[in-house]
């Protein structure tokens, strides 16, 4: 887990209270108006005899949240990946925000390019398309080929995104603190959520960061059985800066494009096995996961390689942290042990008011066991949530931040497991259940050397 001391934002500028409050009360003018948008629309829909559903509601908050700007854009994105929270029809109108937000001026975006690279991109890339392939809320994407040859993609960070960031950072970090009061808000450790997103938001403002992490994270799957599973491009670092990064170009389809994975040939379930062992893998003994597997950074090559992109959000695991977390999954979902499972989660600082361990193991199992026999297709995850914050209230439990963004990740590969392999059951997988026994014995061996 991340030290208790989290180093200075580096990119993201000081906010003065005058601009957070100008920036609450934009804010609250774009929300007033996008209900004033929705009234008027309903309305009219009542005079001609009908009523606003659903998609109606959703479009109106999708479009709410993109005049609002980049910040929201990241939040929308986790509505788009998460349907078995926020239902499909919600999580399916937010999907445009995962990479067709309006592209930014490229006047501008020459500029940058010019001032990052010394020189204007129709002379540093033998060609380079202004209209860009994708366009989210950091950067946008423009394919390019270089004087050598090789096609690549050049990623340019958006003008003035990091003025645009802070006064939201901070608006998000004082409501995150209002949500404290309630225990569903401090089992998800609101503020330290606000304060990881804001830290990734920071490191995502340097492409650096990025290609270095992308780097590392496929270094880590290597000496592993995934390796070969899984790719990253490769970074050109010649051409690569705080603002701008030029990486290989690789056709790919997105990995919740149903229709073309199937077209294609590839096996949905083969590929949601990967991704969850790849994931899995990195935390477990990499100590290093993506943090960002919405449908935009997952895809699949013409080979059935997934293809992990935007590296800017990640996760770390310490040596400590990874043998409490296997020990609490062996715990968990093999042995069943939910009075070692509790003990284990108080190890990692989750629990605060524990009680009896008799109630802390009966409360568990109530919410673990039926993960292990539900279809993912039919499992509710707002009950699921709802049983947490029930389990969180009596215990007064708060998850560690680090933990909250693997669960992020875990809502990502359920959306994919969902539409790829709707009848599939992770825990009754022979390959799943053989990385888990390998988990086992690690985990037995770390206690052997803890008690000789």
């Amino acid at each position: 887990m991340r030290d208790q001391a989290q180093p200075a934002r580096g990119r993201l500028p000081a906010v003065s209270a005058v601009a957070e409050v100008g920036r609450f009360t934009s804010t609250a003018g774009h929300a007033a108006f996008g209900v004033g948008r929705f009234a008027v629309g309903a309305v009219g829909d009542l005079l001609h005899g009908s009523l606003p559903g659903p998609a109606d509601v959703a479009h109106e908050v999708r479009r709410t949240f993109e005049h609002l700007g980049p910040t929201y854009v990241k939040l929308g994105q986790l509505i788009a990946s998460s349907p078995g929270v926020f239902g499909p029809v919600m999580a399916g109108e937010f999907e445009s925000l995962l990479d067709r937000v309006r592209p930014a001026d490229f006047a501008e975006l020459r500029a940058i390019v010019v001032d990052e690279l010394g020189a204007p991109p129709e002379e540093v890339f033998a060609t380079f398309d202004e209209t860009p392939i994708a366009s989210a809320s950091i950067a946008q994407v423009h394919t390019a080929t270089l004087h050598t040859g090789e096609e690549v993609v050049v990623k340019i960070q958006r003008p003035g995104i990091a003025e645009r960031l802070a006064p939201d950072v901070a608006i998000l970090e004082r409501v995150a603190g209002l949500l404290e009061v309630s225990e569903y808000g401090r089992m998800l450790s609101a503020r330290h959520v606000v304060e990881d997103f804001a830290d990734g938001l920071d490191a995502e403002l340097d492409f650096r960061n990025e290609a270095a992490t992308m780097a590392e994270w496929f270094a880590c799957l290597q000496p592993g059985p995934f390796g070969d599973r899984v790719r990253v491009p490769h970074v050109y670092d010649e051409f690569t800066t705080q603002r701008v990064m030029t990486m290989e170009r690789i056709y790919a389809t997105r990995i919740d494009d149903v229709a073309a994975v199937r077209a294609a040939g590839h096996d949905g379930e083969a590929l949601c096995r990967n991704l969850l062992l790849s994931l899995l893998d990195s935390a477990f003994h990499g100590g290093l996961f993506h943090g960002d597997l919405h449908a935009g950074n997952v895809m699949v090559d013409d080979d059935g390689k997934l293809v992990l992109i935007d590296f800017g959000i990640v996760g770390r695991f310490d040596a400590r942290t990874r043998r409490i977390l296997r020990q609490l999954v062996v715990d968990l979902i093999v042995k069943q042990d939910y009075d070692s499972a509790g003990r284990a989660i108080f190890l990692l600082g989750a629990v605060h008011n524990p009680g009896s361990t008799a109630r802390g193991a009966e409360d568990l199992k109530k919410v673990t066991v039926p993960l292990s026999t539900t279809e993912l297709g039919s499992m509710s995850y707002t009950d699921l949530g709802r049983q947490l914050a029930a389990v969180a209230k009596a215990h007064d439990a708060r998850l560690p931040r680090e933990l909250v963004l693997v669960g992020k990740q875990l809502l990502y590969v359920e959306k994919y497991m969902k539409l790829l392999a709707p009848r599939w059951k992770a825990i009754s997988d022979r390959e799943i259940y053989g990385y888990m026994a390998g988990i086992l014995k690690e985990a037995e061996r770390d206690r052997r050397a803890r008690n000789a």
